[in-house]
Order: C-alpha cells, then structure tokens, then sequence
C-alpha cells in the first residue's frame, strides 16, 4: 500500500498586502506539505494586513489591518469553520491610530493591540509620537471584543484613558513571565507592562528599558528569557546582534537583566535580521535574514542558535563553534515572519518579496533544518506579511 500524505495536523494563515488577502493552507502530518484551504484567499476585511493573532482553541482568528494614508486601520474577527475555512465576524479599531502587531494571552481572555501613535487630545497631548496598546476582553462564546479602559492613568480632565502608552515607533510586543514588553524603534527601548487581572496592564517600578541597540526590529521569548534582534552591523558582526535577557522578579519584575555574555554576534555574511522564533522546546532560536553579503549566495536565510537549558544564552548551532553545513538555511526572498507547527516537526517562513512561505523541518535531536520530502516552497497570496498556525479547533 502506498499513500500521498497524512491528516492535517495543523491550519496556516499568512496575511498579504498586495490585495488585503489572507491565505489558508492545510499541513500535513507526514510531510509537511501545503494545501490550500477550500475558498482560499480570504479578504482581510480592511486594508494594508500587517498581524494575526489566534484565540487558544483555533476558534477565533484576529486580523490587524494597518491602514494606509486614506484609509483607517481596524481588527477584524473571523470565525474558523470545517477544514480551516475563514468567515468574517465583525471589525473593531483600537484606540490608537495604524495598528501593527497583536497577541492574545496565554488565557485567551484578553487581545493586545499595538499602536503606532496614541490619540493626541488636548488633555493628554503626544508631542513625542509615543505609541500605545489597546486592550480588549474577549467574550468566550463568540469571540468578538469589548474595549478595557486603563484603571491606572486618567487625563487632564480626570476621565479615565481608553489606552496604555507605550514608547514612540512601536513596532512588536511579546508577553513573558507576567509582563508585556513592547519593542520602540524611535528610541531602541523597551517598553515594560505587569500584565493584572481583568486585562490591565500596570506601569512597573523600572520604567523604559534602554537596549543600546542600532536598529531593533523584533522580540521572542522563550521561557523566562527575551531575544531581541539588532539589525545594526557592529564592529565584529556586518549581520547585526541578538541580545539576551532573563526577567526579572519581586521588586525588579518585569526589567530585563542581560545575560553573561552579552549580546550575541549573527552568523557570518548574513545581514538584516528582522525577526527572531524559539522552538516549541526552548532548545533553538531562528533568526530571520532578509539579506547576504556572501557574494556567491545572495538569498535570505535563517541563522539558527543553540539555547543553553540552564543558562538561556546562544552559540551557533553546530559542533565546536562553528555552524553546522547548511546554517544560515535558505529561504524564499524578503522573509517576515516564522511559525512551528504544534507537532514540533516542520516550521514555515512567509516570504514577502516573492510571495511564498518556505517550509523546513526540524531534526528533533539537533533543531537543524532540513528540506521537506516533496518541496519547499509554496506560493500564496501577494506580498505576505505575518502568519499564524493553529493545531487545532475546538
């Protein structure tokens, strides 16, 4: 007996900007191939798709639509049906103006919204451009939002904020240990939350972390440690830094302690790394590159790093130092973000320059990536952003 493939083990969608469309794709267990999901593209239902964020379950899907300069950004909801298939909801916008990035807490009670720019009103003006997060309480049934105002800060009028400020030109959030820390590209900060009850977030003693980065461009957690990405070349790294943290607790919670070490050099001759993902296992972390400077292979890649169990901190994934053949794996050009599926065999890049995601899989002993049995590159909707995956649908 032979067969094609398995079951589905997992739904991919990957947003596309070029017609505000969402691509569903099925994974398969045996090979990790993709197929596309009946009806597939999707409209985003706004313009200029940038993020997606999934309700715990795989019943609810969450698109942020950035907007453009005519048209307002929103958050729109989907409700996810047999074999994957996306139905539009409804639409909500967020307090802030052009939306970027959104996750849902590990409860799946509450969805973080980032903003770029915070309402500038004549009772709390923004002369400095500063962003903000816009929280909202998901209903449990249907999955549509309800707004949280901000119980620690009120404005001039003493009326409460419908928002929480966060630094200027945020651009990605994570949650880690209890906190919600924000990445603010004009400034090289990071901007720390105490994720509360009831969905608020609560100003920490420790105030606006101070990187000392070029460039930041992303942030991934991975247990009690935070990575973040410097595209920046440095004196001894043309391809930029990864700079490691544990949080910190009691009295210094949610401040960000860097590791011995310090930042970590990327892999030789890649350059613009623009987003960063831990392995299910907390045993890799995959850096993204847009860009080579190896005059004999000029294609984007993936530099992957070890993760010390005990200590949090990087080395090259390889023997002795040096990076395993093959580390910086190829992917398609301009890659945006990474995802693994749930079974922790195969991980998928979305590809925004020549509209593909690249699918890979992981050897379970050494986290190096390996090329899938039947291909691995596969076009989806036009100028791909973000994407999410999703095992399951309950």
């Amino acid at each position: 007996m032979t067969a094609c493939g398995g079951g589905t083990v997992a739904f991919i969608w990957v947003l596309g900007t070029q017609y505000n469309q969402i691509g569903g794709f099925k994974v398969d267990n045996y090979t990790g191939n993709l197929t596309s999901i009946v009806h597939s593209p999707f409209s985003s239902n706004g313009t200029n798709p940038v993020s997606i964020a999934i309700k715990p379950g795989g019943r609810y899907v969450y698109v942020v639509n950035k907007g453009n300069s005519t048209t307002g950004g929103n958050i729109a909801l989907f409700t996810v049906g047999g074999d994957g298939v996306l139905t539009f909801q409804q639409s909500y916008t967020s307090r802030g103006s052009n939306p970027v990035w959104a996750t849902v807490d590990s409860t799946g009670n509450y969805l973080y919204v980032l903003d770029s720019l915070y309402p500038d009103t004549p009772a709390f003006p923004n002369p400095n451009g500063y962003g903000d997060i816009t929280v909202f309480a998901i209903a449990s049934d249907t999955g549509r939002l309800q707004l949280v105002p901000n119980q620690q800060i009120k404005d001039s009028n003493q009326t409460q904020l419908t928002f929480f400020p966060v630094g200027p030109k945020p651009i990605m959030m994570r949650v880690a240990s209890g906190c919600l820390f924000t990445v603010d590209s004009g400034d090289q900060t990071v901007f720390p939350y105490s994720v509360g009850s009831s969905g608020q977030l609560t100003l920490t003693a420790n105030g606006t972390i101070t990187t000392g980065a070029g460039n930041l461009t992303s942030i991934n957690v991975s247990g009690n440690y935070v990575y973040l990405t410097d595209a920046a070349p440095t004196s001894t790294s043309t391809g930029g830094r990864v700079l490691p943290y544990t949080v910190g607790t009691g009295s210094s919670a949610c401040s960000l302690n860097t590791l011995t070490g310090g930042p970590v050099d990327n892999l030789p001759l890649t350059s613009n790394p623009v987003y960063s993902m831990a392995d299910n296992k907390s045993k890799s972390l995959y850096v993204l590159n847009r860009s080579s400077l190896d005059p004999n292979n000029k294609t984007s890649s993936v530099s992957a790093f070890t993760i010390d169990p005990t200590s949090g901190k990087l080395s090259f994934l390889g023997t002795g130092g040096s990076p395993a053949a093959g580390n910086p794996y190829k992917v398609g050009a301009g890659p945006v973000c990474m995802v693994e599926d749930p079974t922790n065999q195969y991980v998928y890049t979305s590809n925004n320059i020549d509209s593909t995601i690249t699918g890979q899989r992981i050897d379970s002993n050494t986290g190096e990536l390996r090329d899938l049995a039947r291909g691995n590159t596969f076009p989806t909707v036009g100028q791909p952003t973000c994407l999410a995956i999703s095992g399951n649908v309950n």
